[in-house]
């Protein structure tokens, strides 16, 4: 399980006030290529994920020389612009719920300090992964009637071996 210096991630990462910004596909979209742009260059694997409405998790494994709060802080800001360009070329009503009195922005996305936990088991990684897979088809949720059938998740990967991405690694190499 251990591949790099780093150990593997379960991570949650909200949007602001819990708004469903992640509701609409593209939003989606511009987070599945931030994450396939930073697996390509080598920085990061990526075991698990979903993308909700409000929120995604993600369990991943920065590579050595990685420097996680850089990471972090660089895919959040890079999918944060990108979906408030896209919400501001389509007049989004919900861009005037992201909005902030920050002195450094005036809209902001991602909610701060991001949950992470370091996955020093294969049991617990395994834990999470089925939480993770879970999601979409909890009672609050209700977007899919199988785990493998929500397209925003690596349920289908781990099901059929197909990764509709090409973002994802098997935890087991």
């Amino acid at each position: 399980m251990i591949r790099f210096h780093h150990y593997p991630q379960f991570i949650t990462i909200t949007n602001y006030n819990w708004v469903s910004v992640l509701k609409n596909d593209y939003h989606k979209d511009i987070v599945i290529e931030a994450l396939k742009k930073r697996v390509d260059s080598k920085e990061v694997s990526i075991y698990a994920f979903v993308i909700m409405p409000n929120h995604m998790h993600l369990i991943w494994q920065l590579h050595d020389g990685i420097h996680k709060p850089y990471f972090q802080r660089d895919f959040l800001k890079l999918t944060a612009r990108s979906i408030l360009c896209f919400m501001r070329m389509y007049n989004d009503p919900i861009l005037q719920s992201l909005e902030v009195s920050a002195v450094d922005r005036k809209f902001q996305v991602w909610k701060r300090n991001s949950l992470s936990i370091d996955l020093f088991s294969e049991k617990v990684l395994i834990q999470k992964l089925h939480y993770i897979h879970q999601n979409p088809i909890k009672e609050k949720w209700k977007l899919a009637m199988h785990p493998e059938d929500y397209k925003y998740s690596s349920a289908g990967f781990y099901e059929t071996g197909d990764d509709l991405y090409g973002i994802i690694t098997h935890f087991k190499g």
